[in-house]
């Protein structure tokens, strides 16, 4: 689904009141119903993140840290049962996944007297169950499955939908009999940077010749387009020629201005696919 650039801001405009819980999707789709529900939580999560790196440091100065804990402790004393770390970070306006890092952290901090490494906090927050304290198991655990922006069970997800359109993308172009590498197979021969899929054979798109493909299950706004054009599509540009990005829940109208330098964008497979001899059904 493509939207102009007036509709994209508007809808940024009204999420940065919402807050990374999972009723803010009903919400979104109360608000804007001739939207999708993918192409809303694509840009509610890119612009929620957008919000958590402008206020990142606050939240993680040493004051903030030592505060953040003791409200917990005081919290969980009064009431063990009740959604401290979840409230908190809802107050505070803050990713419930990432309140729970910093609990933890200082958590394990006081405990142990040195600060906990990357790959310990990361099992831990990954299961709870490691945790040494099942008060703050329950309320990290709480916090992950109730953040739909950060986290490993959002990691997942993303992972897991991405892998999904991927496998689309070839049974698509099986269908379609054309000739192709994957990812895989290019990693194989040696490329150590690639686009999902590589045509043997070039085909054409709307009357531009595609030599490759990018899936991307997410929308395309400025902020991410800009991004992948210098970390990934001007490279494969480079290496293959002229490529065709899929962004399956959408992007920005607008961006897609880079048609005769090489790059065209697409909110779905496209269906007039032209090869050496002839147009496809």
């Amino acid at each position: 689904m493509k939207l102009t650039r007036q509709q994209y801001n508007e809808i940024a405009e009204y999420l940065e009141q919402l807050r990374p819980t999972r009723q803010c999707m009903r919400i979104l789709a109360e608000k804007f119903p001739d939207q999708s529900q993918s192409t809303l939580q694509s840009i509610f999560s890119q612009e929620y993140q957008k919000r958590i790196k402008r206020t990142h440091w606050r939240h993680h100065s040493a004051e903030a840290t030592s505060s953040y804990y003791k409200r917990y402790l005081n919290g969980v004393m009064r009431n063990p049962a009740a959604s401290v770390l979840l409230e908190l970070a809802n107050e505070v306006d803050f990713s419930p996944a990432l309140m729970a890092r910093i609990v933890l952290e200082e958590f394990l901090h006081q405990q142990e007297g040195v600060l906990p490494t990357k790959p310990v906090i990361n099992s831990m927050i990954r299961d709870p169950s490691k945790i040494p304290d099942r008060v703050l198991a329950r309320q990290v655990f709480q916090c992950t499955v109730n953040d739909c922006c950060y986290g490993p069970l959002v990691d997942c997800i993303k992972h897991a939908i991405g892998h999904e359109h991927e496998i689309l993308l070839r049974e698509m172009l099986q269908e379609k009999k054309l000739s192709f590498l994957d990812e895989n197979q290019l990693r194989a021969k040696g490329y150590d940077k690639t686009p999902d899929i590589i045509l043997e054979v070039p085909v054409a798109v709307e009357g531009h010749v595609i030599h490759w493909i990018e899936s991307k299950a997410s929308f395309g706004d400025e902020c991410s387009h800009q991004s992948y054009l210098h970390d990934q599509f001007w490279s494969y540009w480079n290496r293959f020629g002229p490529g065709l990005v899929i962004y399956w829940y959408g992007f920005i109208a607008e961006l897609d201005c880079l048609r005769e330098r090489g790059i065209l964008l697409k909110d779905h497979f496209p269906t007039d696919i032209v090869t050496l001899h002839h147009t496809m059904p």
